[in-house]
């Protein structure tokens, strides 16, 4: 997937969408947690990448003191305008950049967090050497990526609700790629392979996904994420009918009412 795909899936309506359901669904405790293990290490300026609508970002500006600079960027303009338009209790710097070529001096911040993100990275090795080089010695990479995808219960739901509509070719978006790069061997290896010499730190969150009904994870999967594209993709006028038989399927898993579901990912942290 290169720059240009990456910032096509992110049109549209999805940033509003994904700002909206996705976030509260599952990114917010992540947010929280990253900040958290963030504000220990007491950081003088951070860089965040692939910084969709901000959710970290906002996390980041309410934990850590006043004088640490924040630096937000995204790949994506779009997700950006959102997260500024949402806005953060204080200020903090918004940047369209690239992950893979940070527009960034060697050595200039002493941590860089990427909530979520190195999953759609296609070179993640270079992202990782990105990271890397604009490192001070000391300084810490801290990410997150998702578990496999049947450890996340609506992710998983959604997948199989969707087989039963495109039998022959089932979208699977979510497999591939936000549950797609689960193994902490391989991000282990990766980063190896991109110079970080020291070994990762590696922890298991699992938390929970919780919603007042089901069609707020079903519109939040099919509509708020790039599961959307493959969805029309197979037919334009099918996105709404797609987002019923997911709410079915959502309901016949965990009720009519309010709905909980697992959710569990892996905090990977390495020092330069």
């Amino acid at each position: 997937m290169n720059p240009s795909d990456v910032d096509r899936l992110f049109a549209e309506s999805i940033p509003q969408l994904y700002e909206q359901y996705m976030v509260p669904l599952i990114f917010e405790p992540y947010a929280a947690d990253l900040a958290s293990r963030i504000a220990l290490r007491q950081p003088s300026r951070v860089l965040e990448i692939a910084a969709g609508t901000g959710v970290v970002t906002r996390h980041l500006a309410d934990t850590l003191p006043p004088e640490v600079a924040i630096v937000a960027t995204d790949l994506n303009q779009p997700m950006l305008d959102q997260a500024a338009a949402r806005g953060s209790s204080r200020p903090v710097e918004w940047r369209q950049a690239n992950a893979m070529q940070l527009p960034y001096p060697d050595e200039a911040f002493d941590v860089v967090v990427c909530q979520f993100g190195v999953m759609f990275f296609p070179d993640k090795l270079k992202a990782f050497s990105e990271a890397r080089r604009v490192l001070q010695p000391g300084g810490l990479f801290i990410f997150n990526v998702w578990d496999r995808i049947d450890q996340n219960e609506f992710a998983d739901t959604v997948t199989q609700a969707l087989e039963t509509l495109f039998p022959d070719d089932p979208p699977r978006f979510m497999a591939r790629v936000p549950h797609g790069y689960h193994s902490t061997s391989v991000c282990a290896q990766d980063l190896a392979r991109s110079g970080f010499t020291h070994l990762p730190g590696i922890a298991t969150l699992a938390a929970h996904s919780r919603a007042d009904s089901p069609r707020i994870p079903a519109v939040a999967y099919c509509q708020g994420t790039p599961l959307r594209n493959e969805i029309e993709t197979r037919g334009p006028s099918l996105l709404l009918q797609a987002t019923d038989i997911v709410t079915t399927a959502i309901t016949s898993r965990f009720g009519s009412g309010v709905v909980d579901g697992k959710i569990q990912a892996h905090i990977i942290t390495v020092e330069r």
